[in-house]
């Protein structure tokens, strides 16, 4: 599975961590692959995921609690993939 890293907007960043997500909730990927996008996109969009210790509103509309829920146990647990 490609994606792109670097996310032009918030919107496209939203739109990727979706297609991460739900290939990992229909077993496309499995959770390990899952973990690692999800911690790659984070560290190249730091700026796009955060705003004063919070999911962007835009995040949190287009994902949803559900998404980023799971966005952030992976975030904030560091978990090892």
């Amino acid at each position: 599975m490609k994606i792109k890293l670097f996310q032009k907007t918030q919107r496209d960043l939203a739109t990727s961590i979706n297609l991460v997500i739900d290939r990992y909730w229909e077993d496309e990927i499995d959770e390990s692959k899952m973990i690692e996008l999800i911690q790659k996109l984070y560290a190249t969009n730091k700026s796009k995921f955060m705003k004063e210790g919070e999911f962007t509103t835009i995040l949190r509309q287009q994902c949803g609690k559900r998404r980023l829920e799971v966005v952030d146990q992976v975030i904030n647990q560091n978990y090892v993939s």
